[in-house]
């Protein structure tokens, strides 16, 4: 493959590192590193840039920037920090590898998608507030966007485009994380620590616990309805504890097309880079001997109730999605902070939605949809820390 100008946003998450790793060892990928970004991990964002020598090396925190210019001193390697930083470090270049979590990732990478860059994209929280402009804004500049959530990759991959048409269902498949089979007395005592050791995947602590009540399953149903321009009412969601089926597409004359593989990002990580050619890389085989067998079974809704608050948001529309998404981010990190017990997530996110459609909250007057989508996402940040400052302390 030719050599390509790439910015990594969020190299130092579980994503970013992937996403170095498999360019460190896959064949014929040559790159130039335009830009390099980490939110706080100042370390390891030094620590990649000495080995990948970007012309341009970014820490948000601002506070943070006079550590990385002291572990860069000497090197030649210019740094900058802070949000504009950050925001147009993916501009000008051919792809961008958008991994920052949550809304902080939106403005990136959309600045990246109107620069005409190819947007690997695993920042769904994008997607999510404010999917329609991104897509528009990658279209009208010539650029694309290629997911790389598992799930998505492997719908993007064995979705047929000439029959769109005749798609009946997508279907996500979600691990269920590790309170699969937990009573929900179990899960209202569910610790952080618990929480965060998911079964199957190597990620951060917030897609961790996002996994663990299904939000991100959630977040990805809402994704998976603009990045394939279907319906609320086509997109399902089935349980399959191995992680070895990504997806299915089910078409009307009853075929389903499904896209297997062991629980590895740097799978959808290479197809997005390559696409919609193949870069090869030692990757890990599918042993489906042994693997044994593929179990699939229904959600319990009642367990995991944010399918149910997703599919809300997506029915209302406008800024729903967005809301869900804030009062989510704002409810993990009480969480994680031991602030309120595990089953308070999905409550804060129910109710945040609900008092805002009261308020009229959920449509913001704003034309620029980053402004719209930011509006939308600072009142649920609100209306959220507001439920959490009435909620018992559990953990």
């Amino acid at each position: 493959m030719p050599p390509r100008t790439i910015t990594v946003l969020g190299s130092t998450g579980s994503v970013g590192v992937s996403t170095l790793d498999l360019l460190d060892k896959a064949e014929g990928a040559e790159v130039s590193i335009r830009a390099l970004t980490a939110g706080r991990n100042v370390a390891l964002l030094a620590e990649q840039a000495l080995k990948w020598r970007p012309e341009l090396t970014v820490i948000a925190d601002e506070s943070l920037h006079k550590d990385l210019q002291d572990r860069l001193s000497g090197t030649g390697l210019k740094t900058a920090a802070g949000a504009d930083a950050v925001a147009s470090a993916g501009v000008g270049v051919e792809w961008v590898m958008a991994a920052i979590v949550g809304a902080a990732g939106l403005r990136p990478t959309l600045a990246a998608a109107r620069s005409g860059a190819v947007i690997a994209l695993a920042n769904k929280e994008s997607l999510v507030c404010a999917g329609p402009a991104l897509l528009a804004a990658a279209k009208a500049a010539g650029g694309a966007v290629v997911p790389v959530d598992s799930e998505h990759s492997a719908i993007f991959q064995v979705l047929q485009a000439p029959c769109a048409d005749k798609v009946k269902r997508l279907i996500l498949t979600a691990s269920g994380g590790p309170f699969r089979t937990w009573t929900r007395q179990q899960m209202g005592e569910a610790t952080r620590e618990q929480a965060v050791a998911h079964p199957n995947w190597d990620m951060g602590a917030k897609i961790s616990v996002d996994s663990a009540t299904m939000m991100n399953k959630g977040l990805e149903m809402i994704e998976a309805s603009y990045l394939f321009a279907m319906p609320e009412t086509k997109i399902d969601v089935i349980v399959h504890p191995q992680s070895v089926v990504h997806s299915l597409v089910e078409y009307s004359d009853g075929s389903t097309l499904a896209q297997l593989g062991p629980p590895d990002m740097r799978a959808p990580i290479a197809c997005a880079y390559a696409w919609p050619d193949r870069l090869p890389w030692p990757a890990p085989g599918l042993d489906l001997a042994a693997v044994g067998s593929l179990t699939f079974e229904a959600p319990d809704l009642e367990r995991f109730p944010a399918l149910c608050l997703a599919r809300e948001a997506m029915r209302k529309g406008g800024g729903a999605p967005a809301a869900f998404n804030a009062a989510n981010e704002t409810a993990v990190a009480a969480f994680l902070g031991r602030e309120i017990g595990f089953l308070d997530i999905a409550r804060v996110v129910e109710e945040t939605l609900h008092a805002m459609d009261r308020s009229g909250e959920l449509v913001s007057s704003r034309n620029d949809p980053v402004e719209a989508a930011m509006d939308v996402d600072g009142a649920a940040r609100k209306v959220a820390s507001g439920l959490l400052s009435r909620t018992v302390l559990v953990h």
